[in-house]
């Protein structure tokens, strides 16, 4: 899946991302650490990897998303 960087923390190495349909979604510094990146600037194009998490998304039927890794967009 592709997202844009929206916001980056260097010192904690979390931020979030913005989907194509403008929502945003939080990683942290497992997801960013697994992409082998060193600094993400917002207005990137990256690729995003997703799992399960029962404590994101509706608390009701504990369908959520987390991002598990975040790296650049390559063609």
């Amino acid at each position: 899946m592709q997202a844009t960087a929206y916001t980056y923390d260097p010192e904690s190495r979390s931020g979030q991302v913005l989907l194509d349909d403008g929502t945003p979604v939080p990683f942290d510094a497992a997801a960013f650490d697994a992409g082998g990146l060193r600094l993400l600037r917002p207005g990137q194009r990256v690729r995003i990897e997703t799992a399960a998490d029962s404590d994101a998304g509706d608390p009701d039927t504990g369908t959520g998303r987390r991002i598990t890794l975040v790296t650049l967009q390559t063609f």
